[in-house]
């Protein structure tokens, strides 16, 4: 596997996409955000025509109106791993999504899928509505589990806070031991390039009906879930469908949303994983930074697969 990963609109689908065509490549993206169906503008997915040319994975996995954990994604990640060995072409592994990224990185020694699910829920509960959200969440479980923390403003206290009294038991650390920090390459993007990209991101995203596409996830017989309604782009999008805010505040709360979030992601990349750092100047076309890429990963090489599978196979797999 080639990972390629950092903050949301740096770049990464564009660039995978061009490696991937020119070397013969499948991609596992590794964004929670577009295994939704019917989710396309919203979370800038990969269109028809470029999904034709290249095998995607983790794309279009599931229904708008479920939820989708980390263990289902590592189902599908195994599926893609297992194919492309099959058939000799690498895996290009893109996303903003760290969760997805270390368990695929590091492995899941024995976890159990629910811990796993537990983790995934409460990090996208961070992802959302940042620490504050965590803070009610535990408030509203057990107040006096807050009050014991020692720094109840740090986010990783508080998710292990709220696992521990979801599962009833210490959680344990379910990283895979591995002999050293695998290395993986990312984009990186001065603030101010970021912030016009995320600007003109969201601008695109309304141009190319954004509300017309959440009126149609507002018709299904089945309403979406909790995740999908809010998701960035889509709450505010709804709101604005509904009359609730203008169409320029949405666009406005979705601009800040998108650049809270690749704050996140970039303070998630810089404390959780390795990253080799290649700085994209603004000028810098896709090709020209495909090149740069693929020369890093020559440097590197590919890494091993360590995904677990969470299917609660017996004691001992991995």
């Amino acid at each position: 596997m080639y990972f390629l990963v950092g903050a949301t609109a740096c770049g990464k689908t564009a660039v995978a996409q061009w490696i991937a065509e020119r070397e013969g490549c499948d991609i596992l993206s590794a964004d929670s955000m577009l295994v939704y169906r019917g989710m396309d503008i919203g979370t800038a997915k990969p269109d028809a025509t470029e999904r034709q040319r290249v095998r995607y994975w983790g794309v279009d996995v599931a229904d708008v109106w479920s939820e989708f954990s980390v263990a289902m994604f590592l189902e599908v990640a195994q599926e893609a791993q297992t194919a492309c060995a099959a058939a000799g072409r690498p895996l290009i592994v893109a996303g903003g999504t760290g969760l997805y990224v270390k368990c695929l990185t590091e492995g899941l020694n024995g976890a159990d899928a629910s811990d796993v699910e537990s983790r995934e829920r409460f990090e996208a509960l961070w992802r959302e509505e940042g620490v504050e959200g965590l803070r009610q969440a535990l408030l509203r479980r057990a107040p006096e589990a807050l009050e014991a923390l020692a720094d109840p403003f740090n986010p990783r206290r508080l998710i292990r806070a709220l696992e521990k009294i979801e599962q009833g038991v210490k959680a344990g650390r379910s990283w895979g031991a591995v002999d050293e920090a695998p290395v993986l390459v990312g984009l990186l993007r001065d603030a101010a390039d970021l912030r016009e990209r995320i600007e003109a991101r969201v601008a695109a995203m309304y141009e190319q009906g954004l509300e017309s596409e959440i009126r149609d996830l507002l018709a299904l017989e089945r309403s979406p879930s909790r995740t999908a309604m809010q998701a960035i782009g889509y709450a505010e999008g709804i709101a604005a469908v509904r009359g609730e805010i203008p169409r320029g505040e949405a666009m406005e709360r979705t601009k800040a949303r998108t650049r809270h979030l690749a704050k996140r992601q970039m303070t998630w990349f810089r404390r959780q994983a390795h990253i080799r750092w290649l700085r994209v100047a603004p000028d810098e076309t896709v090709p020209e930074v495909g090149f740069r890429v693929v020369e890093e990963w020559k440097r590197i090489g590919a890494l091993p697969w360590r995904a677990y599978s969470c299917s609660r196979e017996k004691e001992g797999t991995g």
